[in-house]
């Protein structure tokens, strides 16, 4: 995991997506000024990856209300994830972008390609309205992810970008106790 991408801006890029029945370009540009995920996945057609997609469906409108857009992203070409689109009904449900990256560029700008397979990582970034990253999760191939506890994170991410000079403990949840960093906390938590 390159936790050096922390707090980074993201590379410019332009790339094609498949998003509810039309091609759209997404760039850098475009991702600016909201909250987005970038949800990185070895390929379409695959077994682990329609069960992680489908769970980002399932809890989709709890990210919009955030106003947050979750961008799919594999290697594969736009015209793929269409046809993935049409024939799969758990694909079928998905209301975000899915992103093509036939190139590589994109998979490689956030550090998830794996270069002998030409596949991405299954990794996660959350990126800040000024186009920052603040969240990386990076799972190995066989390990899903988890719809929920990335929502989680989005909320503690937005919750400190809102709210300077507090923090959020270990398994925060919206509405629990923060923290706020001091001399005075030294050594009692």
């Amino acid at each position: 995991m390159n936790t050096s991408l922390i707090n980074t801006e993201i590379k410019p890029f332009k790339a094609t997506a498949y998003h509810k029945g039309d091609f759209v370009t997404v760039s850098d540009v475009s991702v600016k000024g909201k909250w987005s995920v970038f949800f990185f996945y070895p390929a379409d057609f695959t077994f682990v990856c329609p069960t992680e997609l489908g769970d980002l469906a399932d809890n989709y409108a709890e990210f919009q209300k955030l106003g947050v857009e979750i961008y799919g992203v594999s290697t594969d070409t736009h015209f793929t994830h269409k046809a993935w689109h049409d024939t799969s009904e758990t694909i079928g449900k998905i209301e975000y972008p899915l992103v093509g990256d036939p190139t590589g560029t994109l998979t490689r700008n956030f550090g998830v390609m794996i270069e002998e397979e030409g596949l991405a990582e299954r990794g996660t970034f959350v990126v800040d309205p000024q186009g920052r990253i603040q969240i990386i999760e990076i799972n190995a191939g066989g390990i899903g992810r988890n719809a929920e506890e990335l929502l989680r994170k989005v909320k503690a991410a937005q919750y400190v970008a809102s709210h300077p000079g507090e923090v959020c403990p270990a398994k925060w949840k919206e509405g629990a106790t923060t923290l706020a960093p001091s001399l005075d906390l030294v050594g009692k938590i």
